[in-house]
């Protein structure tokens, strides 16, 4: 091969591994929101990040933590009470998340996580993260997943007494919300703009990076900020 061709082709070729890293690696992201306008920041974690030294993790620069409790009908994550208690041993605001999966009814979710996770006052709101990743490979019609969801929601809402966040992704809402959301608050994600960007959605949680790196925690993590202040993740939410 011409070497005038190849050369440039190693030189795009070495740029683009060396973006693809930075960007795995948390060195850069796409979007960066101001610290004026969103000063609360926090991060969700589970069993993927490890053993986390919750010593370590700045508490000037991380407010709240949410943490995996549950997926599904039975899996329990084998860090959550770990995290839990060490998290707000340091003095952290923590929430629990359930991943809800398509391929079991939303009672059995509903259970499996009122089972794992203390009913304290001072936690925040439960959160249910739908999207499309995980080993359920389901896609039911909108209706029967609009139903299950309201199920899982009228349980955990009962239970912990208060209304559970939706963490969502763009692809979820198109696919089987269609704008419905239970008349509950939005946690989205949107790691390349500003949600608001091409959209009017009311949001409380923005997670906006997904390889962020924090001290005590080896790799990678999710970074999210709050609209407004910390009292919005329970503003307007009251106890039924």
């Amino acid at each position: 091969m011409n070497k005038k061709i190849l050369i440039p082709i190693i030189l795009f070729t070495l740029s683009a591994f060396a973006l693809y890293k930075a960007l795995n690696q948390g060195y850069i992201w796409f979007v960066y929101p101001s610290k004026e306008k969103y000063p609360i920041r926090g991060i969700d974690v589970s069993n993927h990040q490890g053993k986390i030294n919750w010593s370590l993790v700045p508490k000037k620069e991380i407010s709240f933590v949410y943490i995996k409790a549950t997926e599904g009908g039975n899996f329990k994550d084998k860090s959550f009470l770990q995290n839990w208690n060490q998290a707000k041993k340091e003095g952290f605001k923590v929430g629990a998340y359930h991943f809800f999966t398509l391929c079991k009814p939303g009672i059995e979710q509903a259970e499996n996580f009122i089972q794992t996770v203390p009913k304290e006052k001072e936690s925040l709101p439960p959160v249910v993260d739908l999207e499309f990743v995980g080993n359920c490979k389901d896609r039911p019609n909108v209706e029967n997943v609009q139903n299950e969801i309201s199920i899982f929601l009228n349980i955990v809402d009962s239970h912990y007494k208060t209304k559970s966040v939706l963490y969502l992704t763009n692809e979820f809402i198109e696919k089987y919300l269609e704008n419905q959301f239970f008349n509950h608050p939005i946690w989205i994600r949107n790691i390349f703009m500003h949600p608001n960007t091409f959209s009017s959605l009311e949001w409380v949680i923005w997670q906006y990076q997904s390889t962020a790196r924090v001290p005590g925690i080896i790799g990678p993590v999710d970074m999210n900020v709050i609209n407004g202040n910390i009292d919005n993740l329970t503003k307007g939410i009251q106890p039924r």
